[in-house]
């Protein structure tokens, strides 16, 4: 098979590839260098074309179609402070404990 051969490739295969090289295109990247990364994808998660060979049926590998960067977990983890610098963040949340501590010692006193 000559190199850069795709029969070997499942429609599907394909199909992830066309799309992948679309968004590149659309980051502004070259039609050439964009089919090169495409490619370069698919055959990350599945280890090249799955028509024939030993292996055909083993899992796909997702990691290479996700996004990369810190991924935020939960619904509203960080959103009150993503907006703010790290010296910002900081001091609100003294704040914030310098408030619960004045009205823990205002019920403590109100008790007593």
């Amino acid at each position: 098979m000559p190199r850069g051969e795709k029969s070997a490739y499942t429609d599907k295969q394909r199909r992830q590839a066309e799309h992948i090289e679309a968004g590149y295109k659309q980051k502004g990247i070259s039609t050439g260098e964009a089919e090169k990364r495409a490619w370069a994808t698919v055959n990350k998660a599945d280890g090249g074309g799955k028509k024939t060979g030993s292996g055909r049926g083993l899992a796909t590998d997702k990691a290479p179609f996700r996004k990369s960067g810190k991924r935020k977990g939960g619904k509203a983890d960080g959103k009150a402070t993503t907006g703010r610098a790290k010296p910002a963040r900081t001091s609100a949340s003294k704040l914030t404990r310098t408030r619960s501590k004045a009205k823990a010692k205002a019920k403590a006193k109100a008790k007593a």
